[in-house]
């Protein structure tokens, strides 16, 4: 299990490197809209919206602004029509990507995709053609010195999670899809706020790979996340520390 422990903490290394917080505030804004109009502007209520109202304050995003992108969704007063698309395939070294989106534009997205898979040596799949390699699941993270690795671990089966890894960095807490919201509500009475929480794919089978596949593959997600639309890009690569380390000092 010690890949998925790396995978988790390389996601989340990346999402903290977003280089303007105003493009994090557009992509999570977007994602409380959808979810407060699909399920209305109470998070008790309403499990998608207090995950999105999760991620915002993981990114710093002022409480007036969160406040705002509720009272757009839940109030009707977006007239946009957001949907949900996922697009699939393969990077370079044959690493599998998985790309969430929520968009106004199909065509616009998808060229936007196309051409970042293309210009990396991709290649787009069907739907379902590396999301085999993938579990759907709930993940919270806190940072190692939350918790020693027992406790956290007691904690976290105990509030019904399914797995508790963790390294030196961070705990990575593994739940079934329905069992994320209790969990993660479990936890914070007693630990306080998780720095992420969140239903995320996580690979069943690691591609490992070598340093200018890597490099080409960080690339590839950085010009993927560039764009309003893409929420999240997932990949199975498995990297080693000291090339992982050698990539994001470059950047």
């Amino acid at each position: 299990m010690a890949g998925h422990s790396k995978w988790a903490n390389i996601q989340h290394r990346k999402g903290k490197q977003d280089k303007l917080r105003a493009k994090a505030f557009t992509k999570v804004g977007r994602e409380i809209i959808v979810a407060a109009k699909l399920g209305g502007g109470d998070p008790d209520m309403n499990p998608r919206l207090r995950l999105a109202i999760s991620k915002a304050k993981a990114v710093n995003m002022p409480n007036d602004r969160i406040k705002k992108a509720i009272e757009t969704g839940a109030g009707g007063s977006d007239t946009s029509n957001y949907e949900e698309v996922r697009y699939e395939g393969y990077g370079p070294g044959g690493v599998a990507i998985i790309v969430d989106a929520l968009t106004d534009n199909r065509n616009r997205t998808f060229a936007v995709v196309r051409t970042a898979f293309a210009k990396f040596n991709g290649s787009l799949g069907e739907s379902g053609s590396v999301g085999f390699m993938f579990d759907r699941v709930g993940q919270i993270m806190y940072p190692a010195d939350k918790a020693s690795n027992d406790d956290m671990f007691e904690a976290a089966v105990m509030a019904g999670a399914e797995n508790c890894e963790s390294d030196d960095d961070y705990h990575i807490i593994t739940t079934g899809l329905e069992d994320l919201a209790a969990v993660r509500d479990t936890l914070e009475a007693k630990y306080g706020e998780a720095e992420k929480a969140e239903l995320t794919w996580k690979p069943n089978t690691m591609a490992e790979l070598d340093e200018e596949k890597a490099g080409s593959t960080i690339k590839m997600i950085d010009a993927l996340e560039d764009d309003d639309d893409v929420q999240t890009v997932t990949t199975n690569m498995d990297v080693d520390d000291e090339i992982l380390e050698k990539l994001m000092m470059a950047e």
